[in-house]
């Protein structure tokens, strides 16, 4: 059954419902059941959320001498999706930077970070998107991103076993082992 096979009482407001529906009768399901009934409208909803989604205002600087200090923003927790398999990924995130003379305000890390996280992702591409937005934002190449994920592309197929992935992305100060790598590294990896 293609679209234009489609009974006039299946019409739909987005092509993504009658994505969703070609899915169901492909995998062997009735999507006129009532469980799910509702599933085409909901999954092109979801969809486009998760696709359009809005960052907001990510440029807040506020003026403050911070002597030199490292500033690290840690637990960042996003999701996204798997380019290669369409299948979500979550990722904690840690960021620093050193700031210049201005700081970056609290909440723009998370917009920054789910900016790049709402689109088809891999994790190695995105903790390296967040880094250079947040260098181009703050004016400084000193940046760093490290992420943990877990991808379900891994754990609910082919092998099917949960693990976590690390990458990380350096720059400026951090490329180059020293004191500030080192304290980002501890703080990042505490021991247990």
């Amino acid at each position: 059954m293609t679209l234009a096979d489609l009974p006039q009482d299946h019409a739909v407001r987005d092509p993504l419902e009658a994505v969703a529906r070609q899915l169901l009768i492909e995998i062997g399901e009735d999507p006129d059941r009532s469980g799910l009934r509702g599933t085409p409208e909901r999954f092109a909803r979801w969809w486009r959320e998760f696709s359009n989604y809005q960052a907001g205002q990510v440029e807040t600087l506020f003026p403050l001498h911070t002597d030199g200090q490292i500033v690290m923003v840690s637990d960042i927790n996003v999701w996204s999706l798997c380019e290669h398999h369409l299948l979500p990924f979550s990722c904690a995130l840690t960021i620093a930077y050193k700031p210049g003379e201005h700081v970056l305000g609290l909440s723009k890390f998370a917009r920054i970070a789910h900016r790049h996280a709402h689109r088809l992702q891999v994790q190695e591409r995105l903790v390296r998107e967040i880094a250079e937005e947040i260098s181009k934002v703050t004016g400084t190449d000193d940046v760093a991103v490290i992420g943990h994920g877990e991808h379900l592309c891994m754990s609910m197929r082919g092998i099917r076993t949960s693990a976590l992935m690390t990458c990380s992305f350096f720059d400026g100060i951090f490329r180059d082992y020293g004191p500030p790598r080192e304290e980002l590294i501890r703080i990042a990896f505490p021991r247990s």
